[in-house]
């Protein structure tokens, strides 16, 4: 039976051949000031981990710019915030204590990848760091820097993601709250009530 299915790490250099110098070069272990400022920039920040069974989880954190915190050259901290207390990230970092971060700053092209091992810490002193105005985290992710490198900005070009006049209109789906509702009743077959998106706002914006 033929497959198309790629198998083998020969068969997939066979349709890439290998990885430029510069880019294996790029990677280094540990943050550089380049690295440290992007980070001072960046109000954003997706985490990539997974479970013990390598499920995979990707969660977006956001605050303002700088807010992931930087301690030396080998150490990040990270503020973890009120969500919908699902913990996946948490949860994984306790399974396997590792952690990817994807640091963007708006009107940037170019992204920075960290990666490294991680623990969840309730240290005074780290909750005090990462203290806003706002509140004191109730713990925060300590990261142990291991491998960072910038990522080229061709994703973005081709997305523009930055330009606005290539940004869609909202009104081009559901609000959140009424696609949840869908795909729980298609599941539980059941009807559960809903906010508006005006309403949901409101709540976000009151546990930001």
């Amino acid at each position: 039976m033929t497959t198309h299915h790629i198998t083998t790490l020969p068969a997939l250099r066979q349709l890439y051949g290998p990885a430029r110098e510069r880019s294996l070069k790029k990677e280094i272990p540990a943050l550089d000031a380049h690295a440290v400022r992007f980070i001072g920039l960046s109000p954003f920040v997706v985490l990539a981990s997974s479970d013990a069974d390598g499920h995979m989880d990707a969660s977006p954190r956001g605050g303002d710019a700088g807010f992931v915190k930087v301690l030396g050259t080998q150490t990040l901290l990270v503020h973890d915030a009120p969500g919908n207390n699902r913990l996946d990230t948490l949860e994984n970092i306790i399974a396997t204590g590792r952690l990817g971060a994807l640091f963007m700053v708006p009107g940037f092209d170019e992204t920075l990848r960290v990666n490294g091992r991680a623990v969840l810490s309730t240290d005074p002193a780290d909750l005090a760091l990462c203290a806003d105005a706002r509140r004191t985290p109730a713990l925060v992710i300590r990261l142990s820097v291991e491998s960072v490198y910038l990522h080229c900005a061709k994703a973005f070009m081709r997305s523009g993601l930055w330009d606005a006049s290539r940004h869609i209109d909202r009104a081009q789906m559901p609000s959140m709250a009424e696609m949840m509702r869908d795909q729980i009743r298609t599941l539980e077959g059941e009807e559960i009530e809903i906010e508006t998106q005006a309403q949901m706002l409101v709540r976000y914006r009151q546990s930001l």
